[in-house]
């Protein structure tokens, strides 16, 4: 209960006192073999944080020109792709203003004639106006002979008087006479048939001139959508197309950054960035971009390895703090179980000594005993009157030896009968129940003390048990009950009460012998 009670709080004991101080000589070895490493991490972090410092350096002078680099690339590819758009915006240019001189081309001749054709159709449409009013007024009289036509036939002189008021007249009115007013409607649409002619005439013309007018107003509108107002201007413009036919002309529609040269020829934006990439090209000369990434590599590197650094070197720090608690706390336990253990070998020692049964204490006790028992059973014996007249007990390793005497003979136990065998053995036990206190025992039970016994040494126990009896005198005579199978023991013997016990239904009869 004691070492459990260690163990539960320390988690070890006396007996495991070795353990520990294998354990605190491990952690003792860890914190040995840790410092070194923790000192070469710390020479490699100075190390690596000096390279660190100095790369840095090398990466922060070249990065303006690892900058310019990616410029000088996103340059080209602007320029190139400037140059594509620009080429296909010049050809968009060239057709839409191709289209423009071929629409415009001969409208200025045609334009010109508007006014000229304006002022021709307004004294058309003055000619067509008085043509269609004469033929107004020749149809409107035209009527009006007709009607006095047909008035004159029923007017006719009778006897040289007029009809109506039937005076003397040589000849009618001509407004009255019948031939001279069919000779006058024939005149009038004669006259209205060449004014039909010419009004049609005149109105041909004047939509034949009035579409020549449309012509020339559609001519000019074109002129003033296309913004050109001298024939010079459209000259100007057919100038420009071929200019910039000839400018696309040697630059291939597929241009590449190999081809910047003929790039920076299409217009004077083109030709500024062209320049640009030239110096920013002049500005990073020398400088080697594969050397610059292999700087950032290490620096990456560098920079990695240094939290690896920090890492090992945090975790070896816990493992050399951890290790010294350990070795702290072990070094308490230790001192507390050395205490324990010399407080357990004061014990071992103390049983030893005393309660062990090879002690001195225990040899001595056994010694005194077996001496006292020798004695007693020896003065049984002689009361009991065998031939043996003293047992002596003695001690070997742990056995009892029971040495027999009969005078200054001794004798072996084997050789001995049954009946004097039984009465050492009661002798024995009758010692064995003085030293323990009972000196003054009168009264024993003896269940079954005949079993292995041959009818002879049967017979002989119960004549022993018998003497015995009487030794003491009537105030302190022993008394025996015997328990036993064997009623035949009792033939012959003066023990005076014999019952016998049998097993029933109704429980267990007892009858007297």
């Amino acid at each position: 209960e004691f070492r459990k009670s260690i163990q539960d709080k320390h988690g070890f004991d006396d007996t495991q006192i070795e353990s520990l101080e294998n354990k605190m000589n491990e952690f003792e070895k860890e914190i040995t073999d840790s410092r070194p490493k923790m000192k070469k991490l710390d020479e490699e972090k100075k190390v690596r944080e000096s390279d660190i410092v100095k790369i840095e350096q090398e990466i922060e002078r070249d990065n303006t020109k690892e900058i310019q680099l990616r410029e000088l690339e996103n340059q080209k590819e602007e320029l190139v792709s400037y140059a594509k758009d620009r080429i296909k915006k010049i050809q968009r240019e060239v057709i839409e203003e191709e289209r423009k001189v071929n629409e415009c081309k001969g409208c200025f001749s045609i334009a010109n004639k508007k006014e000229g054709l304006k002022k021709e159709i307004s004294k058309l449409d003055k000619e067509l106006r008085i043509i269609a009013k004469e033929l107004d007024d020749s149809e409107k009289k035209k009527i009006r002979f007709e009607e006095q036509e047909e008035f004159a036939h029923r007017l006719e002189l009778k006897d040289g008087k007029c009809p109506v008021c039937d005076s003397k007249v040589d000849h009618l009115n001509p407004l009255f006479q019948k031939e001279h007013l069919e000779e006058e409607i024939k005149n009038l649409e004669k006259k209205i048939l060449e004014n039909q002619e010419k009004q049609i005439e005149l109105e041909n013309l004047i939509e034949e001139k009035n579409g020549e007018l449309r012509e020339a107003e559609n001519a000019d509108i074109k002129l003033k959508t296309h913004n050109i107002s001298t024939e010079i201007e459209l000259e100007k413009i057919a100038e420009t197309i071929k200019e910039k036919i000839k400018k696309i002309k040697d630059i291939p529609i597929t241009i590449n950054t190999g081809q910047l040269l003929e790039a920076s020829t299409i217009d004077s934006h083109a030709k500024m960035k062209y320049e640009k990439i030239l110096q920013i090209e002049k500005d990073t000369s020398g400088f080697n971009q594969e050397e610059f990434l292999a700087k950032k590599r290490n620096l990456t590197e560098n920079r990695d390895r240094l939290r690896q650094i920090d890492q090992e070197f945090g975790a070896i720090s816990n493992r050399i703090e951890n290790a010294e608690q350990q070795l702290k706390k072990n070094k308490t336990v230790l001192d507390e179980l050395d205490k324990v253990r010399k407080y357990v070998l004061e014990l071992e020692n103390m049983q030893k000594n005393v309660y062990s049964i090879d002690g001195p204490v225990a040899k001595s006790l056994r010694s005194w005993a077996l001496e006292v028992i020798s004695e007693k059973a020896s003065e049984y014996l002689e009361k009991l009157n065998t031939k043996i007249q003293r047992i002596s007990l003695s001690q070997k390793t742990r056995d009892v030896n029971i040495t027999c005497y009969s005078r200054a003979t001794m004798l072996e136990l084997e050789s001995l009968s049954g009946g004097e065998q039984v009465s050492i053995a009661l002798s024995l036990r009758l010692g064995m129940a003085h030293l323990l206190g009972s000196s003054n025992l009168n009264f024993m039970i003896l269940d079954e003390p005949t079993t292995h016994l041959d009818s002879e040494r049967r017979k002989s126990l119960v004549g022993v048990l018998s003497q015995l009896a009487n030794i003491r005198g009537d105030k302190s005579s022993m008394q025996f009950i015997i328990i036993s199978h064997d009623a035949e023991i009792f033939e012959d013997s003066s023990v005076e009460n014999i019952y016998k016990f049998e097993s029933a239904v109704e429980g267990t009869i007892v009858n007297p012998l």
